[in-house]
């Protein structure tokens, strides 16, 4: 049997302009000859659409669009996902999560998932009804089992019950979002199933950018004895055609490394989500630091450099060497460089505000970090160095509301985590393209581009140099946070793996380190709520992933 899976890039709430998507690629599917061809899950009203789910004329508005596509197929079987419209009950759910079987003109049947995951990013219980029972369709003389993404992810029915009921090809079509490394996660699990049933399993995956999720395609054919053969393209559209069973692979795509898939899944969230939220260009402030070098890096790559404002705002205390840098990114780049020194405007903040300031300074409510030495006499005036951070804020967003510009935040996971950014200042941007992404992958990521340019597109005066805010004078982050290799240890067992105190010490981590980053973690919550949404590459991030109460006082 000839089958093709179409790996496309919906848009959530574009009906209309999915299934005339849906439409050209089965299309083209019948032009190569596919038998079957295998959409992705829920890619009629786009994925995750969340609470438009719940709206019964969007329901009913996705369920005609699907009875209007089956008009036009005639030269294949296409497997097309939908939320089909429950009748009646009184329940608030009025959908599942289904699949249309399009042939000779009509719906021929529909397959509704059976296992509804609840966890991480997920909340289809939420949206739908599970059903119960497998279903198999006879395509070009093979009985083919339908499920959908999370009915293969564990053992058991429906796909056990529909291979033994003589299914030779499992077809899964899939909204899989991506974290780093879940390619091979995948890979291996239908590896494992296909050996289990001995049958071949087909993956049709989501591609593109959703808010704060994208998904990496990835698709791929497995036989029965758990060979991988046939591969699609990461993070961009692809039609993959191949025959099963297949004597020998084809149509294999190499998998990318993982830098590589890392960047690639930035740049894809970055370019969907200014796409499709309608902006043409983005603005980002870049200091002459490694975060908004990376970000400024990921926009002209994801938008190209004609789409691209970079802002430089230097003050009395930055330094000439990182405003140069700065220069020279933008340069590198070739974006557009706008300077404008905020001097004269911190002298009017602090002329407005000295009868206020007089006396003893006081930490800014909003910027509390508890220092690793808690000996340290002092803290530094945090609230006059917040000040230059919103003044900056300031700008970019007077710029966007003047050019219709998308400011691009630049704060990274590791300083999201402790809550060393500024409310209103840093944080201030519509999109933030690094949340998820710890201090040491960003410098990971920026010598990645660089060996990848084959040039310093950023110079190794920005990798080398010891990282600041450069809001005091000679002030470094290391002043207030524990060196990045062991914040991000911390981080990654005390945020993504949800492990405690005793557990983090008994892995080799200091006592008082971990004691004062658990502190910042949990005082920063309210702050991270107020946060610009940014790309998931983590297995756990910030949103979606971890919902925790900001008032709360449980100690780690």
């Amino acid at each position: 049997m000839r089958v093709a899976l179409a790996q496309i890039d919906p848009t959530v709430g574009d009906i209309d302009g999915n299934a005339a998507k849906i439409a050209e690629w089965i299309g083209r599917a019948e032009s190569e000859g596919a038998e079957l061809t295998i959409f992705p899950e829920l890619c009629v009203p786009g994925y995750p659409a969340e609470d438009l789910y719940l709206k019964r004329h969007f329901v009913e508005a996705n369920r005609r669009a699907v009875e209007e596509l089956a008009r036009g197929v005639s030269g294949t079987v296409a497997l097309v996902g939908f939320a089909e419209p429950v009748a009646g009950g009184g329940d608030f759910r009025h959908a599942h999560n289904s699949l249309a079987v399009l042939a000779d003109g009509a719906v021929q049947s529909v397959y509704r998932k059976n296992r509804l995951p609840n966890y991480a990013v997920f909340d289809e219980q939420r949206y739908f009804l599970p059903a119960a029972e497998p279903a198999t369709v006879e395509v070009a003389g093979t009985r083919v089992g339908l499920t959908i993404c999370e009915d293969v992810w564990a053992p058991g029915p429906p796909a056990s019950s529909e291979a033994a009921a003589g299914a030779r090809l499992i077809a899964n079509p899939s909204g899989s979002p991506y974290h780093r490394g879940k390619g091979r996660e995948r890979e291996a699990m239908f590896a494992e199933r296909a050996r289990e049933y001995g049958a071949a399993f087909a993956f049709c995956n989501l591609v593109g950018g959703q808010d704060e999720l994208v998904f990496d395609g990835h698709s791929l054919v497995v036989d029965a004895g758990g060979n991988v053969i046939a591969r699609a393209a990461q993070f961009e559209e692809d039609l993959l055609v191949c025959e099963v069973p297949s004597p020998a692979p084809a149509g294999l795509a190499e998998p990318l490394s993982d830098l590589a898939e890392v960047y690639a899944a930035l740049t894809l969230g970055l370019r969907d989500y200014v796409a499709k939220n309608g902006f043409r260009h983005v603005g980002v402030a870049l200091s002459g630091g490694i975060d908004s070098a990376l970000v400024a890096q990921l926009a002209v790559d994801a938008l190209g450099a004609g789409q691209v404002s970079c802002v430089v705002m230097p003050s009395p205390h930055s330094s000439d060497e990182t405003q140069q840098d700065a220069r020279n990114i933008a340069a590198n780049l070739g974006a557009e460089l706008i300077e404008i020194p905020i001097g004269a405007a911190m002298s009017e903040y602090e002329r407005a505000l000295s009868p206020s300031f007089a006396g003893d300074a006081a930490p800014a409510q909003d910027e509390e970090l508890l220092p690793r030495d808690p000996t340290r006499p002092s803290e530094p005036d945090l609230a006059a160095e917040n000040i230059q951070a919103r003044i900056r804020g300031n700008m970019m967003m007077a710029l966007s509301n003047k050019h219709g510009w998308l400011v691009l935040t630049t704060g990274n996971k590791s300083e999201m985590s402790v809550g060393y950014a500024t409310l209103y200042g840093d944080m201030a941007g519509g999109f933030a393209a690094i949340k998820d992404v710890p201090k040491t992958l960003v410098y990971e990521l920026v010598r990645y581009r660089n060996e990848r340019a084959g040039s310093e597109l950023v110079p190794s005066s920005v990798i080398d140099r010891a990282p600041s805010a450069e809001l005091r004078p000679d002030q470094l982050d290391s002043d207030s946070l524990p060196p990045y290799e062991l914040l991000d240890r911390i981080l990654e067992s005390y945020v993504e793996r949800d492990e405690g105190r005793e557990e983090m010490i008994a892995a080799g981590m200091p006592a008082e380190v971990v004691d004062d980053v658990v502190r910042m973690v949990d005082h920063s919550e309210y702050k991270r709520r107020q946060a610009a949404p940014g790309i998931r590459i983590t297995p756990k991030a910030f949103g979606r992933d971890r919902r925790l109460p900001i008032t709360n006082r449980f100690g780690g």
